[in-house]
């Protein structure tokens, strides 16, 4: 069964730290990219970061730079999106994708419409 499963969501305080984890079942990591997305009520999905099918590139959309890592444990089929010193702003549902078209050191974040699969989502709420 081909599925992706976010967990690790919450509710903190500004300034804190969370780290989301996307369980990959049924695809090949070294064969798929990865975005992480986040939908604000009454907002469209937006990208946040993503990483490549071979891990050597990634990318993180200008608001996050510096807070937000990801990576990835290919030999458990797992990504993290590290979240450090959040924002009220940052609160959304956040969503993990696949990209099945393969391109080994290139991912994208400026659309959700280029991955193919997604998770069911997870409850980020920062409070201020």
């Amino acid at each position: 069964q081909r599925q992706l499963v976010e967990s690790g969501g919450g509710l903190v305080q500004t300034g804190e730290s969370l780290r989301l984890t996307c369980a990959v079942t049924g695809y090949t990591l070294a064969e798929s990219a990865i975005g992480w997305f986040r939908q604000a009520p009454g907002k469209e999905r937006e990208g946040v970061a993503c990483i490549s099918a071979d891990a050597l590139y990634t990318n993180t959309v200008n608001s996050v730079k510096g807070r937000f890592d990801i990576s990835k444990d290919s030999a458990k089929n797992t990504i993290f999106l590290q979240m450090n010193s959040l924002k009220p702003e940052d609160t959304g549902v956040y969503y993990c994708g696949i990209r099945t078209v393969y391109s080994a050191t290139y991912c994208p974040i400026n659309s959700p419409d280029l991955y193919d699969y997604w998770g069911q989502g997870t409850q980020v709420t920062v409070s201020s």
